[in-house]
């Protein structure tokens, strides 16, 4: 069965946040990517660059995500929907399920597709306005 864990959007504080939460938590950041690390990064500006395009803490046998959601990419965040559910199927079959089953009567944000980090990965706003990613991990044999 698929796991599901809190995806958080941050106004630009994401790494402000996230050593806050491991001070409470503990542990490790799993992954902490820079937007300056992906291929998009060289069209934002220096300080843009620096922010979090991705984190993770594991807590216990769950993780909680973030990302610096970055108005000149269009996005802006709002207390109350500033996070999603993310869903990591067991299998592509199944990612294809959940979202398919997910977004009808909803609205599609990103579709269901291979993306530049190897996952396969989707977004979409369901028909009771709750906002979804799934990230399928496909392992490399």
């Amino acid at each position: 069965m698929a796991t599901i864990n809190p995806y958080l959007n941050f106004p630009g504080n994401t790494e402000q946040a996230f050593n806050f939460y491991k001070t409470i938590f503990g542990g490790d950041f799993a992954a902490i990517q820079r937007f300056k690390d992906t291929e998009f990064g060289k069209n934002l500006t220096p300080a843009e660059q620096e922010k979090i395009m991705h984190v993770s803490l594991p807590i216990g046998k769950n993780v909680l995500m973030g990302t610096d959601a970055l108005e000149s990419m269009g996005h802006k965040v709002n207390a109350g929907d500033n996070f999603s559910i993310t869903v990591g199927p067991e299998s592509l079959d199944e990612a294809h399920r959940v979202f398919d089953g997910l977004s009808k009567g909803g609205r599609v944000i990103s579709p269901l597709k291979k993306e530049f980090w190897g996952d396969y990965f989707g977004q979409l706003v369901d028909p009771f306005g709750i906002q979804w990613m799934i990230n399928y991990h496909e392992e490399q044999k």
